[in-house]
C-alpha cells in the first residue's frame, strides 16, 4: 500500500472516530466538574487522537520559494489508552504514536524527503482544584528516529514530563521538560537544535471556533535561541473538529534528517484536534 493511501485511510479513521469535543469540556467560562471529567476518561473511546493531525503546504519565508524548499507537511498522532480503569495516583496507561512528514509534491516523482517516527508509552494523569477540572500531567517514554541507515540515520529517546494548565477555560498554558538519551551516532548534538525543554500557550476565541497558539522550544546554550512555532486555527463547522489550519515554522529541528539547518517556513492546510488538549 502507498504512503498517501495509508494516509488517507488513517485520517477518514480519526475524523470518523467518536470523542469529546471541547465545548463538551468548557460551560461558559467554568470548567465541568471533576467527576464528568473522570467519566469522560473512563467512559471515553480507547483509541483517540494525541498531537494535532494536520495536512499542510506552503514554502520557505525569506529565501526565494522553489520547488525544493516548498512542500506539504504532515502529521498523524494517535492514543491507545490500556488500562480499563485508573491506576495508583489517578493516572491511565496509554500507547502514543506519532508520525510526520515531508513530502517535496513539486519535484519530480513526489519524494517523501524526511519521515519521523515518535512512538511512546506512558502515564497520563488530570488534574482537580475544588473538584475542577482544571489541566493534565503526563509521563512518557519516548523514541524518535527516521527508519534510515548509513549517514542518513537519526534517532533519540528521552523520558519527557509534561503539563498542560487551564488559567481560564480559553487559556492554557503548557510546558515539557525531558531527559535526552542521544543514541544516533550521527545526530550527537542534536539538543543544540532540537532543544531542551518546551514552553507555549494557545488560547480560544469565546465561542470557541478561532484559536492561536506558540510553541518555544529552547535549544542547548545560555542565550536566547528557540524554535518557534505559531498557530492559527478556525473551525469550520461549530459542531465538528475539523479547522483550517496556519502554521509558521522558524528555527532548527523541524525535521530529523536536516536537523541542523534552518528552516523559516509558512504552511496551510487543515488540522483535526484532540478532544482536550493539543500535546507538543
Amino acid at each position: 500500500m502507498s504512503h498517501l493511501k495509508l494516509l488517507f485511510i488513517t485520517l477518514l479513521a480519526v475524523i470518523a472516530m467518536p470523542h469529546i469535543t471541547h465545548a463538551q469540556i468548557v460551560r461558559g467560562d467554568v470548567a465541568v466538574s471533576s467527576d464528568s471529567i473522570r467519566r469522560a476518561f473512563d467512559d471515553g473511546p480507547y483509541f483517540g487522537l494525541y498531537k494535532d493531525n494536520y495536512f499542510i503546504f506552503g514554502t520557505s519565508v525569506g529565501p526565494k520559494p522553489t520547488v525544493y524548499n516548498t512542500n506539504i507537511k504532515f502529521q498523524i498522532s494517535v492514543a491507545q489508552r490500556l488500562t480499563k480503569s485508573t491506576l495508583p495516583l489517578g493516572t491511565y496507561l496509554y500507547l502514543f504514536y506519532s508520525q510526520k512528514c515531508f513530502w517535496n509534491v513539486l519535484e519530480e516523482s513526489f519524494p517523501m524527503t524526511d519521515l519521523n517516527f515518535n512512538p511512546g508509552i506512558g502515564l497520563t494523569k488530570p488534574l482537580f482544584v475544588k473538584n475542577r477540572f482544571v489541566g493534565k500531567l503526563s509521563l512518557i517514554a519516548e523514541h524518535e528516529s527516521n527508519g534510515r541507515d548509513g549517514v542518513e540515520s537519526r534517532s533519540w529517546n528521552r523520558i519527557s514530563l509534561s503539563g498542560s494548565i487551564m488559567i481560564d477555560p480559553r487559556f492554557i498554558v503548557h510546558g515539557k521538560f525531558w531527559i535526552p538519551i542521544v543514541d544516533g551516532e550521527n545526530n550527537r548534538d542534536i539538543l543544540n537544535y532540537s532543544g531542551i525543554y518546551q514552553v507555549g500557550t494557545s488560547l480560544q476565541s469565546s465561542d470557541n471556533r478561532l484559536g492561536m497558539s506558540v510553541i518555544l522550544t529552547k535549544r542547548r546554550g545560555w542565550n536566547l535561541n528557540y524554535n518557534t512555532v505559531v498557530e492559527l486555527s478556525y473551525r469550520l463547522f461549530k459542531r465538528d473538529n475539523q479547522s483550517i489550519f496556519l502554521q509558521y515554522y522558524n528555527g532548527y529541528g523541524e525535521g530529523l534528517l536536516a536537523y541542523k539547518e534552518f528552516h523559516s517556513q509558512l504552511r496551510i492546510g487543515i488540522v483535526i484536534k484532540p478532544s482536550l488538549f493539543s500535546e507538543y
